[in-house]
């Protein structure tokens, strides 16, 4: 039974739709109202931390409770939105001040993170993610990595079947979606020396799939994805049958070690079934998107993360 001083923090955007539906599951299966922020609040709202020999104390003006959290979710957060000024020094100094200050009082809470920042901060790198993986033991497509049209010119020509291409970061941005690289491309190449693009060979699928990583409990979907518009991206195509579905023993094996490997206790892992029967590893977003897969299946995975954040256990009662 939790303890009534207890108390959940969520770290998201006032209108995150996600955020929303955890609160409510926390409120409906746990009785627990969570704390609320949103980092683009500071520094209109003020914010103060105090150390002396009783203690620590962390206080903000509209909000209440933080020395009482014990699990928090950081579910991205932006930087927080401070004015700016004629300077662009001055600017950046600010900026910096406050997030430095905001983020600090935050992540200074001896409380249960999904995720821990630094550990998410690395584990959100593609070529983290990638190289991992591969020593976890998941089997990778091809790739290359490079902001070089040459290098990328004749990595697309030596292979014997298509590629396709895609972003290497994973911040806030316009969506893009992965594609084959096809004659115009080829052309437009040096447009990559000011964004590096991950360029890999394409997996002829059966299906794709993906999995909701919640501690050690795996929420595995299977997207029916070659029979609709997202053949090559999945992301495309929602209309398409979504299916509970497991994982092979082998596959969990290696899906466990990656997490482990990552430091995350929390993540959304894309992985493609080939038309060969092998499971290739393509992704794993830290804080992906994962209510529309719930919505589809009936799994439930936001009951899983909310005993996660309370219980210490993503474990779900008749599942």
């Amino acid at each position: 039974m939790e303890g009534a001083t207890d108390a959940v923090l969520i770290v998201s955007e006032t209108d995150d739709l996600h955020a929303d539906a955890l609160a409510s599951t926390l409120r409906e299966h746990h009785g627990l109202d969570p704390i609320r922020l949103d980092l683009r609040d500071f520094p209109t709202e003020t914010g103060s931390f105090r150390l002396d020999k009783a203690g620590t104390n962390r206080a903000m003006s509209h909000i209440h409770g933080l020395d009482d959290v014990r699990a928090v979710w950081w579910r991205r957060p932006h930087p927080c939105r401070v004015p700016t000024g004629v300077r662009a020094a001055d600017d950046e100094f600010r900026q910096a001040e406050c997030d430095g200050f905001l983020q600090g009082m935050l992540w200074s809470i001896p409380a249960y993170w999904v995720n821990d920042p630094a550990a998410e901060r690395t584990a959100s790198r593609k070529i983290v993610q990638l190289e991992t993986a591969q020593r976890a033991g998941f089997t990778i497509p091809e790739t290359l990595i490079t902001n070089d049209p040459d290098e990328a010119r004749s990595f697309v020509e030596s292979r014997c079947g298509p590629v396709v291409y895609k972003r290497t970061g994973t911040g806030r941005g316009e969506f893009s979606e992965t594609r084959i690289v096809t004659g115009p491309e080829l052309n437009r190449l040096e447009s990559i020396r000011s964004t590096p693009t991950i360029f890999q060979d394409y997996v002829a699928a059966s299906c794709d799939l993906r999995v909701v990583w919640v501690d050690g409990v795996e929420w595995s979907v299977r997207i029916d994805s070659q029979a609709g518009v997202g053949r090559i991206d999945s992301r495309l195509d929602t209309s398409v049958a979504f299916a509970p579905d497991r994982l092979p023993a082998a596959v969990s094996k290696s899906l466990a070690t990656l997490m482990g490997a990552l430091g995350l206790s929390f993540g959304v892992v894309d992985l493609r079934l080939g038309s060969d029967g092998e499971y290739y590893f393509l992704e794993v977003n830290p804080q992906g998107q994962f209510a529309y897969l719930e919505i589809k299946t009936g799994l439930p995975l936001f009951a899983s993360l909310a005993n996660l954040l309370v219980r210490g256990d993503g474990a779900v009662a008749g599942w």
